[in-house]
């Protein structure tokens, strides 16, 4: 690791540290940090005599976190000469901060998930294991992959990592509510403002209904600016690549919403959890939230369920979320660590069973086409609306400085959306503020 990345990766693990003391003080999670203790298996970690052990670091907790250990238990009984031994660390930001430790230290795992947008910050820093030589053994091919997923996994002409739970933002819709009204699932952002305010409910000056509402996140920011033709970061990633109105439009269009009650903007805190809840009680007839949530909310919600493209402005665009594999370029245990990730890539009880069992986005074209996908969609149609998406996503915020860009980002999103500071300027100064970040 060279001298500036030594920095960076310094810098970025006391950025990483702050933001988690801070999002632990105000209750904001981040994917797969579903608040659930450690959840380890950790027993057995020397491995089976004679076997050799791969260390996979995830950030997969709760539910997801036993789906996950299920895939791991089907390939360590699939053979007899490697166990892999899966350890939940957390956050993905917890798992990025005990990465960037076990790399200095030397401890790091042989494999690891990686939240898609840190993958740059560890490519930079050259720790991550080329997987092309390895696919090229095997029958994998990087072609089969879905091409909307793969913008964070080439680096300087390296793969270094590959898609594993991966996500995207939909529209979630009480058909129910929208029905009993003769309105339709809205298609651009005109027919999403005149849809939300019709369904708003108010009584003696109190909302008893909202229209839409959408969790205190970047990502669905990012998502409108793309759908008016903005670009998060400029293509030299010098600034921001919506200056040119594209900002503006958005927030303005969020806080005409949000004045008259069509949009419902929760708190901060545990602001994704409030919003199901909102959205499955009737209290909001339209959502903003990831694919991920379409397991729960089917089990909570007492309506007609459909889910449907984000809208458009100019343009239909959705950025992509979650979580890609990766191999550490110092593992003493390279072919059964690829081993298990082509296990993982190729075989129906893997990344396959664990995306029908949790809702993530199949990360293949053969992952789509198969029958027991097939089966799935077929049943439950509302799932294949996140993979329908992948036609227009987009890759928003490829940066090395990404992370400490999203936290200038979301006080953004805070002065203007909770304390109604004005727009231009609060985007200005936000983008005075990344432009530091990004050329420093």
């Amino acid at each position: 690791m060279n001298n500036k990345f030594k920095r960076l990766f310094l810098a970025m693990t006391m950025l990483i540290l702050t933001v988690g003391v801070l999002a632990a003080c105000s209750g904001q999670k981040t994917e797969g940090s579903s608040g659930e203790a450690a959840q380890t298996q950790a027993e057995g970690a020397e491995g089976s005599k004679g076997k050799t052990t791969v260390e996979f670091w995830h950030s997969a907790g709760g539910k997801t976190g036993d789906f996950l250990n299920d895939a791991i238990e089907r390939f360590n009984e699939s053979q007899d000469e490697i166990e892999v031994v899966g350890t939940f660390q957390g956050s993905y930001d917890d798992n990025v901060t005990k990465l960037q430790q076990g790399v200095a230290a030397g401890t790091a795992p042989d494999v690891t998930m990686l939240e898609r947008a840190y993958v740059q910050m560890f490519a930079e820093s050259d720790v991550l294991e080329d997987l092309q030589p390895h696919m090229e053994k095997t029958n994998l091919n990087v072609d089969d992959f879905i091409p909307g997923l793969m913008g964070h996994s080439i680096f300087n002409e390296q793969l270094v990592s590959l898609p594993l739970n991966r996500s995207t933002p939909i529209l979630h819709v009480n058909k129910t509510m929208l029905d009993e009204q003769g309105l339709e699932i809205p298609q651009t952002w005109a027919e999403l403002k005149d849809v939300a305010n019709a369904l708003v409910v108010a009584e003696n000056g109190e909302f008893e209904r909202y229209g839409l509402t959408m969790p205190y996140d970047t990502w669905y920011p990012i998502a409108m600016i793309t759908q008016a033709e903005g670009k998060f970061f400029n293509d030299e990633g010098t600034s921001i690549g919506f200056d040119q109105g594209e900002g503006v439009k958005v927030f303005e269009f969020l806080k005409e919403l949000q004045s008259t009650g069509a949009l419902y903007y929760p708190p901060a805190k545990d602001s994704g959890n409030i919003a199901n809840q909102m959205f499955v009680s009737g209290k909001v007839g339209l959502m903003f939230q990831s694919t991920g949530a379409i397991g729960g909310l089917l089990d909570s919600a007492d309506f007609d369920y459909v889910t449907a493209l984000l809208p458009k402005d100019e343009v239909y665009a959705a950025p992509t979320g979650g979580a890609n594999i990766a191999m550490m370029k110092d593992s003493k245990n390279k072919e059964a660590a690829w081993e298990f990730v082509d296990w993982m890539m190729t075989d129906a009880g893997g990344s396959q069973q664990f995306i029908i069992d949790t809702g993530y986005l199949p990360i293949t074209e053969t992952m789509a086409k198969s029958p027991e996908v097939q089966a799935v969609w077929d049943e439950e149609p509302l799932r294949k609306t996140g993979y329908e998406q992948l036609e227009y996503a987009i890759d928003t915020n490829k940066h090395v400085a990404w992370p400490q860009v999203m936290q200038e980002f979301f006080k953004a999103i805070e002065a203007m959306m909770y304390d109604d500071e004005p727009i231009q300027p609060t985007l200005d100064a936000f983008k005075k503020e990344a432009e530091r970040l990004l050329n420093s």
